[in-house]
């Protein structure tokens, strides 16, 4: 009983990673569209400031900073856009990056 209890976990396991990693491929102006957000990433560092007040009056503040491995390393946002188009899309972008 173990043991079938063992081969059902294994295929389990097997068949959901089987579908990791198989996304469907975007449309070029898709990818174009996503990719150009991971660009502009990679051009500078992002931030945000939330502010709130709850029903009993408690403020609540918060800051947020973001930077991607691709600015840290001083990549080519034009670079990273392009790679990213033609991953997701298989296809090389039909326009540049255009910040």
């Amino acid at each position: 009983m173990e043991r079938a209890f063992a081969l059902v976990l294994v295929l389990a396991t097997g068949l959901a990673f089987a579908g990791c990693g198989t996304e469907e491929p975007l449309s070029v102006e898709e990818a174009m569209v996503e990719c150009a957000g991971k660009a502009r990433h990679a051009t500078r560092p992002t931030a945000a400031v939330t502010v709130g007040v709850n029903s009993e009056g408690a403020v609540s503040s918060g800051f947020i900073i973001g930077v991607t491995d691709d600015f840290l390393a001083g990549r080519d946002p034009e670079v990273v856009y392009r790679d990213c188009v033609v991953r997701r899309s298989g296809k090389e972008p039909t326009r540049p990056f255009e910040e």
